[in-house]
């Protein structure tokens, strides 16, 4: 079983520069995306249902922003893009699949880094987001939560980690949200279970500022985590950097077959 997760920066954007046709080529069963920075009424066909997959979405009420979805072979017993709490759901941030022995999230937590107004809206989603997780571990025998967290865990998961101690993404509160969700949750990180030294090969953003690419000044924040029962499962991961679709590239993991 083959996932993928990323984050779009704009799904029309992406699809223009061959996302869609590297999605065939690829083939996996399910592909996370965030950030469609798109409504539905903007959306093709083929950016719904590319090439036999079934989309499915959460849009924000803000136009030309944020905003998760899935891709998926087979249909769901149950689609939900509803959470409940208005800070995700006004802002698109969350989509799952359940079938009868696997869920799948896609989620796009916020970016601080254009204030303290913001950052403390990121720490309420993260709040509201470890009570949900909280619950969805034991949901269903296999769970994968896949999208762009915001946030890096430790100093080998960014390039300039002393420079960006005081920024958001990289301050202490985030990584020991991080902390809590592996260590008290039980979740796993499952590139870094497959990779636990990987440095500058790990990372899955870099700023569109400077020679941040070229240089790979890079962060990773772009996850796949598991229940238990599922990183089990993980056979290998690799960050996709061969074309480029988006300021984030893909993170790919394949799993063994579920029972």
């Amino acid at each position: 079983m083959k996932i993928i997760t990323l984050n779009l920066n704009g799904i029309r954007a992406a699809s223009r520069k061959g996302m869609l046709e590297w999605l065939k080529l690829e083939n996996p069963d399910f592909i996370c995306v965030q950030e469609l920075k798109a409504q539905e009424a903007d959306l093709t066909s083929d950016m719904l249902n590319p090439y036999g997959y079934m989309g499915f979405f959460s849009y924000a009420v803000k136009k030309g922003y944020s905003g998760v979805g899935i891709y998926s072979k087979i249909s769901p017993l149950q689609q939900v893009n509803n959470t409940g709490v208005p800070l995700i759901d006004d802002e698109g941030r969350y989509a799952e699949f359940i079938f009868e022995n696997f869920s799948i999230i896609s989620l796009y937590l916020p970016s601080g880094s254009s204030g303290e107004e913001r950052q403390n809206v990121k720490y309420q989603v993260l709040e509201d987001i470890m009570r949900i997780l909280k619950k969805k571990i034991s949901q269903t025998k296999y769970v994968a939560v896949c999208g762009d967290f915001n946030i890096a865990h430790h100093e080998i998961d960014l390039k300039n980690f002393k420079g960006n101690k005081k920024n958001s993404g990289f301050l202490p509160e985030e990584r020991d949200w991080l902390s809590t969700l592996f260590s008290k949750l039980q979740w796993v990180d499952v590139y870094r279970k497959i990779s636990p030294h990987t440095t500058e090969d790990a990372y899955t953003w870099w700023s569109n500022r400077g020679q941040a690419w070229v240089n790979n000044v890079g962060w990773r924040i772009d996850y796949q985590i598991a229940n238990q029962n599922l990183a089990n499962k993980a056979l290998s991961a690799s960050v996709y950097k061969e074309k480029r679709f988006s300021d984030h590239a893909p993170l790919i993991i394949n799993y063994s077959e579920l029972d």
